[in-house]
């Protein structure tokens, strides 16, 4: 089967993205069935887009069907809707609001930083700084969600929650190295 990839670190890279994100979106999967629908509907929705992300990740990897350009259109759709619903209009209460204000700022900023990523007509000339800064923002965002959790108290939900909120830090990884990759082939 051929691969996209030649360099042993970004199929590493890849790979340990893909198999991480997989587990996680099982667990929460897991979650879903362990507490019911009607309490864990909306983590149902958000792993659809994560699971399309994982299979973009994948179809891309092994070269089946799906360009550069598709694949990174779909997936920031994907990692754009699931910010969206997560984070904006359906975001966690969380007990500080000094942290809620600092969640909601910083995903308004990664939604629109997506957003101008892929209006542009030309979206190879965004910088390896500009993508690491994504990734960055989605890491702060999900710092600031695990310090509220740490803040409350524990509860049954807590694991599942912290598992919940890497997710996309993780996938967005992934995604960023495959940009990554491909804006270094282009400049070449």
């Amino acid at each position: 089967m051929d691969i996209r990839f030649n360099k042993r670190t970004k199929v590493f890279d890849i790979v340990i993205t893909a198999v991480g994100g997989t587990l996680s979106v099982g667990m929460m999967l897991y979650a879903v069935y362990h507490f019911g629908l009607r309490d864990a509907w909306p983590e149902l929705i958000l792993n659809m887009f994560y699971i399309a992300c994982l299979v973009m990740i994948w179809m891309y990897f092994f070269n089946y069907r799906i360009n550069t350009y598709q694949f990174n259109y779909w997936s920031s759709v994907s990692v754009g809707m699931s910010v969206l619903l997560r984070d904006i209009l359906f975001p966690p209460p969380l007990s500080y609001y000094a942290l809620h204000l600092a969640c909601l700022t910083l995903s308004v900023l990664l939604l629109c930083s997506l957003t101008f990523f892929y209006a542009r007509k030309n979206w190879k000339s965004y910088s390896k700084g500009d993508l690491w800064g994504l990734f960055i923002i989605d890491v702060l965002i999900a710092s600031f969600y695990n310090l509220s959790i740490y803040l409350e108290p524990i509860n049954e939900y807590t694991n599942y929650l912290l598992i919940e909120i890497w997710i996309r830090p993780t996938i967005m990884y992934g995604l960023v190295a495959c940009f990554v990759t491909e804006a270094s082939k282009e400049s070449k």
